[in-house]
């Protein structure tokens, strides 16, 4: 954006510590004490798209100058529309230019190879999710870890139901009362998911699943990871690791 005569300034990083992915199982006892199920991790990262700088400055532009701005960061509707075909026959379509595509070719090399990939991984996840669900080895142990729960004062049949009774109250999360019992709620999740073994048999169960669909899905699964890896290494070495 800069060679394109623009200002641009960079997202906020968070820690490495708050950009973990916590999944459908959270068993980290001490991260759960720290941050809960993440709520002001949240809360802070609206607060930074809302004042974000990039937005502000393209405002102040003339009408001429945003439209260049625009060119210049994505190309708007002249970009290049790229197509793939994800499972089930959905063909999905993308533009791709300006800066935003400079930037994803360099991390990820082949934008349509690599916007494949991401699709059919993410499409997956409906195929082989509700499998693992209701898979009787993963319905034991979340009965196991809904008992656990019982004891320690909280009723819920499954982690997803006490996730989402905390996030119906997150809104309010800057207030310290709200914020404790989210904690404490997220605590006993994750040290029952720790003491049931959710999180283990949920991986191995979703292994196995996903096992299941290589024979078809295989070479996508693998050029996503493929590509996840490069990009994460390139990054590294423009913006270093996160602390």
């Amino acid at each position: 954006m800069r060679r394109q005569g623009f200002a641009f300034w960079e997202a906020e990083r968070h820690s490495l510590e708050e950009s973990r992915t916590l999944g459908y199982v959270l068993d980290d006892v001490d991260w759960a004490r720290k941050y809960g199920y993440g709520s002001r991790i949240h809360a802070k990262e609206a607060a930074a798209r809302a004042s974000n700088p990039n937005l502000a400055y393209r405002k102040g532009l003339s009408e001429q100058r945003r439209e260049a701005y625009d060119k210049a960061l994505d190309e708007g509707i002249d970009a290049r529309v790229i197509a793939v075909e994800i499972p089930g026959g959905v063909t999905l379509h993308k533009r791709i230019g300006g800066c935003v595509a400079e930037a994803e070719k360099k991390l990820y090399g082949d934008p349509r190879e690599w916007f494949r990939a991401e699709k059919v991984a993410g499409h997956l996840r409906s195929l082989y999710v509700p499998r693992v669900l209701a898979d009787r080895s993963f319905s034991a142990a979340q009965k196991a870890w809904s008992r656990c729960m019982r004891r320690a004062g909280y009723v819920y049949k499954d982690p997803g139901a006490s996730r989402q009774s905390a996030v119906a109250r997150s809104e309010r999360a800057a207030e310290p009362e709200v914020f404790t019992a989210e904690r404490e709620l997220a605590v006993a999740d994750a040290t029952c998911a720790r003491e049931t073994g959710l999180r283990s048999i949920g991986e191995e169960r979703e292994s196995h699943y996903i096992a299941q669909l290589r024979d078809r899905y295989g070479e996508a699964l693998d050029t996503y990871t493929r590509l996840q890896h490069q990009a994460l290494e390139r990054a590294k070495k423009i913006v270093g690791p996160r602390a």
